[in-house]
């Protein structure tokens, strides 16, 4: 089997829970090779990873952002969100929202409504 790009992804909504999908999404993405980088302010680290405030914070470039916040958390975040410039966002099932879609669009970055531990599991991450 061909292995993928290995993509810095950030988990915006990050959680230190077990029982929360965007914990589930950072163990998956690196079981699959790739760098996930935690961002929620409420944390300061999550799987041993420092867990960034805001996605203008991660000193990386950032290949995709994966979403599992809901559209009223993630309002507030859209020009970050922009700006950080990934190919792609993936809105995660109740992370979904059509404004941010919109202006991705405009900014020529790819708004994904799926998820990404299914995306991983099927190979069309």
């Amino acid at each position: 089997m061909a292995r993928e790009k290995i993509e810095t992804v950030a988990v915006l909504g990050a959680s230190p829970k077990p029982d929360r999908y965007a914990y589930r999404a950072m163990q998956l993405l690196r079981q699959f090779g790739h760098r996930a980088i935690p961002v929620n302010p409420a944390f300061p680290e999550i799987l041993g990873d420092t867990c960034y405030p805001r996605l203008s914070d991660v000193p990386d470039r950032v290949d995709t952002i994966t979403m599992y916040l809901g559209k009223q958390r993630s309002d507030p975040l859209i020009d970050d969100i922009i700006a950080a410039k990934p190919k792609r966002i993936i809105m995660n099932p109740g992370a979904e929202n059509d404004e941010l879609a919109r202006k991705a669009e405009a900014a020529g970055i790819e708004p994904i409504y799926d998820c990404t531990l299914v995306m991983l599991q099927t190979g069309s991450f």
